[in-house]
């Protein structure tokens, strides 16, 4: 089979996922085409999306701008001599932390009331798995039946570091300390100033989990 061939193939998975509302392909499409920058996994999958959109998101992988570019380019290759075999690269798109919690619904609940992650979806019925977003990042919430975390106090010694779950990096941390304190949220460290020059603190999810939070930019009184 063709490279071009192949790709019709690709374009008509993509079109397939969309309709699925699969979420990973989501991001892909967000990246790749103007028109959904900036939207929700859900105003995603409620956009009308065509075959010819998956192409275009094919030929922007690829570098090109359009389709008709894309089958050009490869049929200019096919036509002239082997190139040179080259080392295959893979750029990271993005990461999402997995939060592990004993009921999902119960954790949606407080990091959308509490935290202002807004729920993107949540899989089963009792919910099982599902995705929180807040200013684009994104957080995974698993079920599980204990805190991940739980069976490694056994092991642990007051002279470990913090086992934290997820990290965020802020442009500024007093406002959203101010935020959390007014909703009262479970700080586990208050915001205090580090060594190297940011402010951070620490929240405690219901579960017990830890999240960080730090950023620069910003002169604060904490008392």
């Amino acid at each position: 089979m063709s490279h071009i061939e192949n790709l019709k193939k690709q374009a008509k998975q993509i079109l397939r996922w969309h309709r699925e509302r699969r979420w990973t392909v989501a991001t892909d499409i967000r990246n790749a085409l103007p028109e959904f920058a900036g939207l929700t996994d859900l105003e995603v999958f409620e956009r009308d999306f065509k075959l010819t959109d998956a192409q275009t998101l094919l030929a922007k992988r690829h570098g090109y701008e359009s389709w008709t570019a894309l089958s050009a380019g490869l049929a200019a290759k096919a036509d002239g001599p082997a190139p040179a075999a080259e080392a295959a690269t893979t750029r990271v798109e993005y990461v999402m932390p997995f939060v592990f919690v004993r009921d999902v619904r119960a954790a949606l609940a407080f990091y959308d009331e509490r935290l202002g992650f807004k729920t993107e979806f949540a899989y089963g019925e009792p919910p099982y798995y599902a995705q929180v977003i807040r200013d684009g990042v994104r957080l995974v919430l698993k079920h599980a039946d204990a805190p991940l975390f739980e069976a490694l106090k056994p092991f642990r010694t007051p002279k470990d570091e913090e086992l934290i779950s997820a990290s965020f990096a802020l442009d500024r941390a007093k406002p959203l300390y101010l935020e959390y304190e007014a909703a009262g949220v479970r700080f586990h460290q208050a915001l205090r100033r580090e060594s190297w020059g940011a402010w951070s603190f620490m929240v405690e999810d219901p579960d017990g989990n830890i999240l960080a939070f730090g950023g620069y930019g910003e002169h604060v009184e904490t008392d």
